[in-house]
């Protein structure tokens, strides 16, 4: 496979980034409202408005940190703003993004109020966003994207065609020293022998099945011995997964063939570097894509085959679906058709091939699906409920 160059942000760590956002972030659900209002009044600015940030605690608070720091530490994200309603919190988001080197400030509401706060938070977003627009493109290769990796409202096409297309390009993109990850822990129920012989060596297999087995003894620990209202889900089992076994062996798929994975991470962990890693998420999409985009991954692939409409603030999601049905009924959603594959009118390496060029697409630019439709889900995954 050819390294291609994409036209990208190269920010001030190295890192790579599709995107050029100023995001308005929230430390907490009571500062949502005055980084809505800093948005509104300063353009091309994102507000990122979320339910939690009070009262965590423990792995919790750790992963609530995780994920605020690493979204606005994202390569997507040129600057941030940081609003929060005490000084405490707010200032260890701004002092873990910062030290990505990008612009950040941080704005506090006690003992001013939303009407200051946003005066003043709304001035310095002018500067960043001005800043922000004077960025320019440079010459970067496919290797430096970090590529994350998710199915969802998956079929039978999935794991015949759409699934196989992600795994085409997970060899390819890993050929060459590129990063990527893939997660799911529930939906791989059934086949976790076959991920685990994926990984490459016994430290990294037993990492994997420790994540696995404690998602086991939670649903147990709950007395919940039967998921049919979740895993498979409703559409799935329309589609013809009537277990969460069969749904899993199709998910492996987007795995590669040749690829073997070379670490775990926690939720919303950033990768320690080059190669394919393994990420303890859930299946729901928009947390897990909110996960990959806290841990700094810049684009999505995501395989369909019911159809499924998500996209995130942050990280671009491509989709692409091997049902002929959906892509004529949900052809918005729909970034690339690989329906073909089952008409045998296209090889799978000529799917990847098409993949990796919308890839390169989206990279230099092209908005998605999702983003042209508007798609900002931006949800948080929550361990426990707060003190």
């Amino acid at each position: 496979m050819t390294d291609h160059t994409i036209y990208a942000y190269r920010r001030e760590n190295g890192r790579v980034g599709i995107r050029n956002h100023v995001v308005i972030l929230p430390v907490d659900d009571i500062s949502n409202a005055a980084c809505e209002a800093v948005a509104s009044n300063i353009k091309n600015t994102m507000a990122l408005p979320h339910a939690y940030g009070r009262l965590q605690f423990g792995e919790d608070l750790d992963l609530f940190f995780r994920t605020m720091i690493g979204i606005g530490s994202n390569p997507n994200v040129a600057a941030v703003v940081v609003i929060g309603i005490e000084s405490g919190w707010t200032n260890r988001i701004v002092e873990g993004i910062a030290k990505t080197g990008k612009p950040v400030s941080g704005f506090s509401i006690e003992g001013k109020g939303d009407i200051q706060t946003i005066a003043d938070a709304s001035y310095r977003a002018k500067e960043y966003v001005q800043w922000a627009s004077e960025l320019r493109r440079e010459a970067c290769k496919f290797h430096e994207l970090y590529i994350s990796v998710k199915c969802g409202e998956s079929d039978t096409t999935t794991g015949l065609a759409s699934c196989p297309t992600v795994g085409n390009v997970i060899d390819k993109h890993c050929a060459l020293k590129g990063t990527a990850s893939f997660g799911e822990t529930s939906e791989l129920t059934g086949a976790e022998h076959i991920v685990s012989a994926k990984a490459a060596n016994e430290t990294v297999r037993q990492q994997f099945l420790a994540a696995f087995e404690d998602y086991t003894r939670l649903v147990f620990a709950e007395r919940t011995d039967d998921l049919s209202e979740s895993q498979p889900t409703k559409g799935n089992i329309a589609g013809g997964l009537t277990t969460i076994e069969e749904k899993a062996l199709g998910n492996v798929e987007k795995l590669g063939k040749k690829t073997q994975f070379v670490g775990c991470l926690k939720p919303g962990e950033a990768p320690g570097g080059e190669g394919l890693w393994f990420m303890d998420t859930s299946s729901a999409a928009a947390e897990a894509v909110t996960l990959w985009a806290a841990s700094g991954a810049v684009v999505h692939l995501f395989p369909t085959g019911q159809g499924n409409v998500v996209g995130n603030p942050i990280e671009p999601v491509i989709k692409l679906s091997g049902n002929p049905k959906t892509v004529a009924t949900m052809k918005e959603h729909i970034d690339l058709d690989v329906s073909p594959i089952l008409q045998g009118q296209m090889t799978l390496d000529q799917a990847g091939n098409a993949l990796i060029e919308m890839i390169v697409r989206t990279a230099n630019g092209r908005l998605t699906a999702a983003e042209a439709l508007g798609h900002r889900e931006f949800v948080m995954t929550k361990l426990y409920r707060s003190a």
